[in-house]
């Protein structure tokens, strides 16, 4: 089997699983956007912006370094594995200590709005310092179950995952009204502790559906042993910790615009824009679905092809039918976007769906970058990543401080494009200097310059017209085809 084909089943074995949990997941934004006023939806975008932020600090970049380190040392893999898991549970204890004894304080910090009926924030808090804790712990061993090629195990968890977790929010949200309204048997029961249109039960249905996966995991557990090699941890940590800030960075991207909402708009508007900017960015996260399931195949791949003579050649193919892949994609959501709407049943949300080409687009831009991150990831580099991220994030910051007050979430989506554009640049500039790949750049921007012309004039010229914009697409597809034909072939005929 040719590598390109090796690495495009390895992706699209970990893809199908993400996209088929991530899919169903999606399938609850409709459900909350009708059950929940746009206040109430921007208190449950702030939590989860909130979580995506912890997580990271959490994960403490160990899962990009187990896979480092599992190449640098493939005789030691116990080793790895148990340093590994020993940071994230230290660091886990820490997180415990430090939130526990204040999470009132905590709460009366994260409260957004002024809805007086969601007054409930200390629990929320509690909920979320629990999710937490044991996704972490879960981090390591879903890491292993992908280094020990088994993708169907690692699938299945993480479907079951998502499946338990959709069906308590469907109970809460769906079956106990239902249930109660028809004065079924133990109505009664139901009425003594149910509070109907609480968003809690959202959050305690993710709680439910992480313990559960832990418990689905022990066998992954059970291989932990408490036996730490300080010179490879030490290792590890100093590989590590330039990782880490780079993912808070990437984290802050993507989910401070939405928190610097909650704090930087008057009072009695604020929850209201969150959770209009929340939904309608939910849209824009269709792209960021593949994007996240090349990564997870990828990061694997591009660690094991390292030393191979021909590796930059293949990194270089691989980003080719990225760019093209990503740019389908970019120009398909757009044309569609009339159709797409209807994700999100409640028209009181619609105003805000032009952020969803800049916030697209921002993600074309952050997916190449991931793919160009591999140079100092594989050159041991990491502090790199470190300064491109923290670029990114001061940016962030900066742009949205200055304009959010005037131009609301809209400002919050451009400032997101410019962020991750801006991290795409500056990774392929110091990639060049410092390890070289014969990216073709040429092509990979006229694929990309193409498709925001593309979807300038179907959202912007054609206003949204459905068959105008789907004409376009087809357009771009037959070229890509055309002009990629001999390569094609080549990979899936010959190879």
């Amino acid at each position: 089997m040719s590598t390109a084909k090796k690495f495009a089943g390895q992706t699209a074995i970990y893809g199908i699983s993400t996209i088929a949990g991530r899919v169903l997941s999606f399938f609850l934004t409709p459900v909350y956007t009708k059950a929940y006023a746009t206040g109430v939806y921007g208190i449950l975008t702030t939590m989860y912006s909130w979580s995506s932020i912890l997580n990271a600090v959490m994960a403490f970049g160990m899962e990009t370094t187990f896979f480092r380190y599992l190449s640098k040392y493939p005789d030691n893999k116990a080793k790895v594995y148990n340093n590994a898991f020993a940071t994230v549970f230290f660091i886990t204890l820490l997180f415990l200590l430090f939130t526990i004894p204040f999470v009132h304080n905590i709460a009366g910090f994260i409260r957004v709005g002024n809805d007086s009926s969601q007054n409930d924030f200390g629990r929320f808090i509690l909920y979320f310092v629990a999710i937490l804790v044991i996704d972490a712990w879960c981090v390591m061993p879903f890491a292993k179950l992908r280094a020990e090629g088994k993708p169907g195990r690692y699938g299945a968890i993480k479907f079951i995952n998502v499946l338990i977790y959709i069906a308590l929010n469907l109970i809460f949200i769906w079956g106990l009204p239902f249930w109660t309204k028809h004065h079924l048997p133990a109505t009664t029961w139901i009425n003594g502790w149910y509070v109907k249109g609480w968003v809690g039960y959202v959050f305690l249905s993710n709680l439910v559906s992480s313990a559960i996966t832990l418990l689905m995991l022990i066998p992954e557990f059970s291989k932990i042993r408490l036996k730490l090699d300080g010179k490879m941890l030490l290792e590890m940590f100093t590989y590590s910790w330039p990782v880490l800030i780079a993912n808070i960075s990437f984290i802050i991207n993507e989910n401070l615009d939405k928190l610097l909402l909650g704090k930087l708009l008057p009072q009695n508007i604020s929850a209201h824009e969150v959770g209009i900017y929340g939904a309608c960015a939910k849209i824009s996260l269709f792209l960021s679905i593949f994007i996240q399931a090349f990564r997870l195949g990828a990061e694997p791949f591009f660690f094991s092809h390292a030393k191979n003579k021909n590796a930059g050649q293949t990194y270089a193919r691989i980003m080719d039918y990225f760019v093209i892949t990503i740019c389908v994609i970019f120009i398909g959501l757009i044309a569609n976007i009339q159709i797409l709407k209807y994700f999100i049943p409640n028209r009181s949300y619609w105003v805000g769906l032009p952020v969803v080409p800049p916030l697209v687009f921002g993600y074309v831009s952050l997916g190449v970058y991931m793919n160009l991150s591999v140079w100092y990831k594989l050159s041991d580099q990491t502090k790199y990543g470190l300064y491109i991220s923290g670029v990114g994030a001061i940016l962030t910051i900066v742009l949205n401080v200055l304009f959010i007050p005037k131009y609301s979430y809209m400002a919050s989506a451009w400032v997101s494009l410019i962020a991750y554009a801006t991290m795409m640049v500056l990774s392929y500039i110091w990639g060049q200097k410092n390890y070289p790949i014969p990216y073709n750049l040429k092509k990979n921007l006229a694929y990309i310059i193409s498709s925001i012309v593309i979807v300038y004039l179907s959202f912007y010229i054609f206003r949204r017209n459905i068959f105008a914009g789907d004409l376009l697409l087809l357009l771009f597809i037959s070229a890509a085809v055309y002009f990629e034909w001999k390569n094609l072939k080549a990979i899936f005929i010959k190879g």
